[in-house]
């Protein structure tokens, strides 16, 4: 390894990790060499890594790769959070999806990582006054991802989505660290209100695939959303609700149900 990489990896574990899985990685299979290198043995730091990456999702013929990567690349520069938050969100995936065994993974494959990151990148910009372009980076994520995230909802760190497919989090949202949610979850409104409209999700929650939450409501630190289920009232914290309109079932069954990902409700019935 480099020693400018080997410095960097001497205070960036993540990053270390990375590099170490991207190398065993281009031996193993030989034809993603090039798409190995690219993406993360060429670049210095995670940052540089998470930029050219977006870019190379989010480019069109409307906005060029180059464009998008230096919009990125200042973002990185001016917010160290985002790229603390990245780190934070590679190992809360590694953690909870049983299909991900490398750090290497999310950064290459997983659209429901890189949406997030994208997503952080539009908030940035929409936090500096510039919401057209926020929106822009907003619509390319849907059109790529699959994946509506409005830039103005506020994300934490360690945030989970699994397969990612159909993910709506409206504007006002707010969701806090440590969350995870699978597939097809709406965090939306009831009506045509301008205000704040949109779910509070607190810390630790899990909500299961198929869930919508939809209201100025808050969902409690460390609950568990049954997939399927439509929540429309405030959830108390480390419960678990189900059903249509959801209702209380039971106690969330464990500490930090988003960690561990038990979406049974066998000890909730």
């Amino acid at each position: 390894m480099p020693k400018t990489k080997t410095k960097i990896a001497q205070i960036d574990p993540v990053w270390n990790r990375i590099l170490t899985e991207a190398e065993k990685a281009v031996v193993d299979e030989p034809m993603l060499g090039g798409l190995i290198h690219s993406s993360v043995l060429h670049h210095g730091s995670i940052e540089c890594a998470l930029a050219y990456r977006i870019a190379l999702k989010l480019a069109s013929g409307e906005m060029s790769e180059q464009l998008i990567r230096e919009i990125c690349d200042e973002a990185y520069a001016d917010d160290p959070t985002l790229a603390l938050a990245a780190r934070a969100d590679i190992m809360a995936v590694y953690d909870r999806d049983p299909a991900c065994h490398r750090f290497l993974q999310p950064l290459l494959f997983f659209k429901g990582f890189q949406a997030v990151q994208s997503y952080r990148i539009a908030h940035w910009l929409w936090q500096g006054g510039r919401q057209d372009l926020a929106y822009f980076f907003q619509m390319r994520v849907s059109e790529t991802f699959g994946v509506d995230i409005h830039p103005a909802a506020r994300i934490g760190k360690g945030i989970m989505i699994d397969h990612a497919h159909s993910i709506v989090i409206g504007e006002t949202a707010v969701v806090g660290d440590n969350v995870s949610m699978l597939h097809s979850v709406t965090l939306g409104g009831t009506g045509k209100e301008e205000e704040d409209r949109h779910p509070k999700i607190g810390e630790g929650v899990l909500i299961g695939a198929g869930a919508k939450v939809l209201g100025n409501i808050h969902i409690g630190h460390c609950s568990r959303i049954a997939a399927g289920s439509v929540v429309l009232h405030d959830v108390p914290p480390k419960t678990t609700v189900a059903g249509v309109p959801a209702k209380v079932v039971g106690e969330a069954g464990c500490a930090t149900p988003s960690i561990t990902m038990d979406q049974l409700l066998r000890d909730s019935l």
